[in-house]
C-alpha cells in the first residue's frame, strides 16, 4: 500500500493506492476561492494547502487502525506544477516519511496523467489491461502534450505546447466573454447547445507540416480581435455560436496533430487525460479518430482525471514501487530539479 500525495495546482489530494487499485481517495478542491479571481493564485494556493493537507490525510486513512503499519511507501508529485502549492505537498511527504520511517517515491504529474486510464476503484474495476504502445495526449489547463507510452515507465514526448495550453485557452476565451472560471464546462456546455458547429472558423494553429507541437496564443489573440469588432448585445446574442466555434478551432487543432502522430508512429491505440479529456465532445471526436484507424481509446474515469489527483500519482508510484524507485536523499528531495518526461 502507498500513500500518496498531490498539492501540484488548486486541489489538494491524497489517496491510498494498492497496485493500480485506489483504496480511499480524498480531493479538497479550491476552485470557489479562485473563482473571484478568474484563475489559479499562487498565494491563496499555497494557504490552502497548508490549512487542508493534514485533513485531507487523516480522511484518507480513516478506514485503518495504525495507518502507517499499513503504508510501504509515501509518493509525492514534484513537478510540473504551481512551485508554491508542490512545495506543501513534498513538505508533508518529507515529514511523514521521517516520522514513520518510510520510504518517498517522487512522480511527475504528467507520469501520473499518463496512468489515469488504468486507474481501477477497490473492486479492481475497470478491468483494462495494457496493450502498449499507446498514443498519449494530455489537455488540461496547463499542459498539452503527446507523448508515446511505450512501456511501464517509459515516455517519448513527440510533441508538446510552445507556449499556452489547450485548457488555459478554453478559460481565457470563457474569460473574455465574462462567463467565469472554470470557462471548460461552461463552454462545452453552450457549445452544446447550438450541435457544437463551427460558425466563425477561427484559426487552426500549426497544423501544417509534420510538427506535432501545439500553440494557442495566436487562436486567443485572434479571438479577443474578434470580439472587440462585437458589441455587448451582439456577443451576448451569439453567446453560443462564439464559444462553439471557439471550442471546435482548439479541438480539430487536438484531433489534426493526435492523427499527424497516428500516421507518423504507426500507433493506433490512444489515451485522452488530463482535465479537458471531461469534455463529452472530445472524447467523441477521439472515439471517431480511433474507430478511422482501427484502435483503442481510453479515457480516465471522472474521478481520476482532475488536475491534482493523488490516485493517479499513486498508480504511477506503485510501478516505481515494483522497480526500487525511490528517492535516495529525503533531505534534499525539494531541491530535485523539476521533472519533465
Amino acid at each position: 500500500m502507498i500513500l500518496s500525495i498531490d498539492t501540484s495546482c488548486d486541489e489538494t489530494a491524497a489517496a491510498v493506492v494498492s497496485g493500480r487499485r485506489v483504496l480511499s481517495n480524498v480531493i479538497y478542491s479550491q476552485v470557489l476561492l479562485h473563482k473571484k479571481w478568474g484563475g489559479v493564485v499562487p498565494s491563496i494556493a499555497k494557504r490552502a494547502h497548508e490549512e487542508r493537507i493534514d485533513l485531507v490525510i487523516a480522511q484518507t486513512s480513516t478506514r485503518w487502525i495504525n495507518f502507517f503499519d499499513f503504508i510501504k511507501a509515501i509518493a509525492v508529485t514534484i513537478g510540473p506544477g504551481l512551485a508554491p502549492a508542490l512545495e506543501v505537498g513534498i513538505k508533508t511527504a518529507k515529514e511523514l516519511a521521517e516520522k514513520f520511517n518510510k520510504k518517498i517515491i517522487s512522480v511527475n504529474h504528467l507520469e501520473g496523467h499518463i496512468y489515469s486510464p488504468f486507474v481501477q476503484n477497490s473492486k479492481g474495476n475497470p478491468k483494462i489491461d495494457f496493450h502498449f504502445p499507446y498514443l498519449v495526449l494530455t489537455v488540461s489547463g496547463g499542459h498539452t502534450n503527446l507523448v508515446i507510452f511505450e512501456d511501464h515507465l517509459k515516455y517519448k514526448v513527440i510533441g508538446e505546447t510552445i507556449d499556452d495550453a489547450a485548457g488555459e485557452a478554453l478559460d481565457k476565451a470563457a474569460k473574455l466573454l465574462g462567463l467565469g472560471y472554470p470557462g471548460g464546462p461552461i463552454i462545452e456546455r453552450l457549445a452544446k447547445e447550438v450541435d457544437n458547429r463551427d460558425f466563425y472558423h477561427f484559426p487552426r494553429p500549426m497544423i501544417e507540416g509534420d510538427n506535432l507541437n501545439f500553440s494557442f496564443s495566436g487562436l486567443k489573440t485572434s479571438f479577443y480581435y474578434f470580439l472587440k469588432k462585437m458589441d455587448q448585445e451582439e456577443r451576448i446574442k451569439k453567446l453560443r455560436e462564439l464559444t462553439s466555434s471557439f471550442q471546435q478551432a482548439v479541438f480539430d487543432t487536438l484531433i489534426i496533430k493526435t492523427e499527424k502522430a497516428i500516421k507518423k508512429t504507426g500507433i493506433k491505440n490512444l489515451a485522452l487525460v488530463g482535465g479537458v479529456s471531461a469534455n463529452f465532445y472530445l472524447r467523441k471526436l477521439f472515439r471517431q479518430l480511433a474507430k478511422k484507424y482501427q484502435g483503442q481509446v481510453l479515457f480516465p474515469s471522472f474521478k481520476y482525471l482532475t488536475g491534482d489527483n493523488a490516485a493517479m500519482i499513486g498508480v504511477a508510484a506503485s510501478y516505481k514501487a515494483q522497480k526500487n524507485l525511490f528517492v535516495s536523499d529525503i533531505k534534499n528531495l525539494d531541491r530535485l530539479p523539476r521533472m519533465s518526461l
